[in-house]
């Protein structure tokens, strides 16, 4: 039962953050949210706030390349495609009322070890990108520039979709990143 309730608590705060970003994401908010007893965010959480949030973010993290994991073997069209399509769902599934955990903590943080974690969470996202690129005949600068443009356009993309309460400026990002994609492959 311990474990369950850090794990949930950890997973609140994901979801806070998403919503409503770092400095909403208090200890009374993700009780609140979580049903988790006061005294339980103390135990499990003794290095404060910033010890839930580096774990939120290690999570965040964790479960975006999970899902990049899973486009294993898959041409960089589909890659590209289907990492577009996660964040094409947190917007419609939210009603644009959730952005990436990871970006705000990034735009909000005022520690160091917090951005430095978030830094490692888009540089794992970028690795496991650029390898599946390049494994569909990319070469690596090629496929390192399609992760890191996809990563910062679809962060991009999100933020202002989430401002406009539109997918207009999502889609116009995204029909431009699956064509640089193709690009890049008809010149490999």
């Amino acid at each position: 039962m311990s474990r369950q309730s850090r794990e949930k608590m950890i997973e609140g705060a994901v979801k806070l953050l998403a919503l409503r970003g770092l400095h909403a994401a208090s200890f009374s908010e993700i009780i609140e949210a979580t049903g988790a007893p006061r005294g339980s965010i103390y135990h499990h959480f003794p290095g404060g706030k910033d010890q839930l949030i580096a774990e939120a973010i290690n999570l965040a993290g964790s479960k975006a390349v999970a899902f990049i994991h899973t486009l294993e073997g898959q041409p960089a069209e589909v890659v590209g495609a289907q990492f577009i399509e996660m964040w094409r769902t947190l917007l419609t599934t939210a009603k644009f009322q959730a952005g990436c955990s990871v970006l705000a903590v990034t735009v909000a943080a005022g520690s160091q070890d917090l951005l430095n974690r978030a830094a490692a969470v888009f540089r794992q996202w970028s690795d496991r990108l650029t390898e599946l690129l390049a494994a569909d005949g990319l070469g690596k600068e090629d496929a390192q520039r399609l992760a890191a443009i996809l990563i910062s356009s679809c962060e991009g993309a999100v933020a202002i979709s989430r401002a406009q309460q539109t997918m207009d400026t999502f889609e116009l990002v995204a029909e431009q990143l699956l064509l640089d994609i193709r690009r890049a492959k008809s010149q490999s």
